[in-house]
């Protein structure tokens, strides 16, 4: 019943016996919510004859506009979770203004350093920043300290990774860069042209894996007890209050959308909810953005080629 009706929401869209759907689509910094965003619209406008917008933001300005419910932004496209757990249970779960879809794909968070660094340097585990020496090859402005991309600003995941530093004792080391993430991809480029040492937050799904030959640096398993991330959302002391000793556990990587676009555009929130990416593609999006290709012709290129996936979503 659920797929007859929307295909038949979905036909009136294109006939225009209904509204036309229209959505505005959230986009974070970071690459792959970027290209997950553009598929989203190349979908709504070329397989719906909807229109979409893309709308820069963070995530608390995208989860507060979805919140609100009056269109300013409807969709985040990228929500990692645990790591904005703060904004899903504040929306999510105690408002009920957002909805989170049930399809995910799996995250996996780390540092890492050039697989050459590593092996000429025996640099294997997190707590390896930790000798002295390593921490001078690592010193590009010669404060005597290394340096370690831990996010980009507003990343909720930067402030746990600014508390990892401080409990995995590298602070004396090792000090905690936030930038852009086109940053932290260029310096590792530059680092490995220059055989020179980098330390830096990864993740996968993400680009680099393409890029660069880069390995991941060991931390002790992850343990909830020894885990207690608290961000700034939540509590003006968090930095002071967390604790994280551990590495991450696996993410769970999902759409979000506020819970008035059923209202609003039927046919669209349904293909938000039959959305199902996996890591692997993702990654390839990335890549190819990475690489210089508009996000735009990426999303279009994987809607011609797979356009029996694409059919299953919209319940075709």
């Amino acid at each position: 019943m659920k797929k007859l009706l929307f295909s038949t929401v979905f036909a009136m869209s294109l006939t225009g016996a209904a509204s036309a759907e229209e959505v505005k689509i959230g986009a974070p910094a970071w690459t792959g919510a970027q290209a997950i965003a553009h598929l989203i619209a190349e979908i709504v406008e070329t397989r719906m004859g909807g229109q979409a917008e893309l709308v820069p933001g963070n995530n608390a300005s995208i989860f507060q506009a979805m919140g609100q419910g009056n269109g300013d932004i409807d969709v985040h496209p990228d929500v990692w979770l645990p790591n904005q757990q703060s904004f899903t249970d504040k929306y999510v779960e105690e408002e009920g203004t957002v909805i989170l879809s049930d399809n995910s794909y799996e995250g996996k968070q780390s540092f890492c350093v050039s697989r050459a660094f590593s092996e000429a340097n025996n640099v294997t585990s997190i707590f390896d920043l930790a000798r002295p020496e390593i921490a001078a090859l690592m010193d590009s402005d010669g404060n005597g300290k290394g340096e370690i991309w831990i996010g980009a600003p507003g990343w909720a995941s930067a402030n746990v990774n600014e508390v990892k530093v401080r409990d995995y004792g590298l602070m004396p080391f090792m000090e905690p860069i936030r930038a852009d993430q086109a940053v932290m991809t260029a310096t590792v480029g530059d680092s490995i042209r220059k055989e020179m040492g980098y330390a830096f937050y990864c993740y996968s799904p993400h680009a680099i894996w393409f890029q660069h030959d880069i390995v991941r640096l060991s931390e002790p398993p992850f343990d909830p007890e020894q885990y207690i991330a608290i961000q700034p959302s939540d509590d003006p002391d968090w930095f002071e209050n967390s604790k994280v000793m551990t590495e991450d556990a696996l993410k769970n990587v999902q759409i979000a959308y506020s819970s008035t676009l059923s209202e609003r555009s039927p046919a669209i929130a349904d293909l938000l909810a039959n959305i199902q990416l996996d890591g692997e593609t993702v990654s390839d999006f990335a890549f190819q953005i990475e690489g210089g290709k508009d996000p735009a012709d990426v999303a279009r290129d994987w809607v011609a080629a797979n356009s029996d996936r694409v059919d299953s979503w919209l319940g075709l």
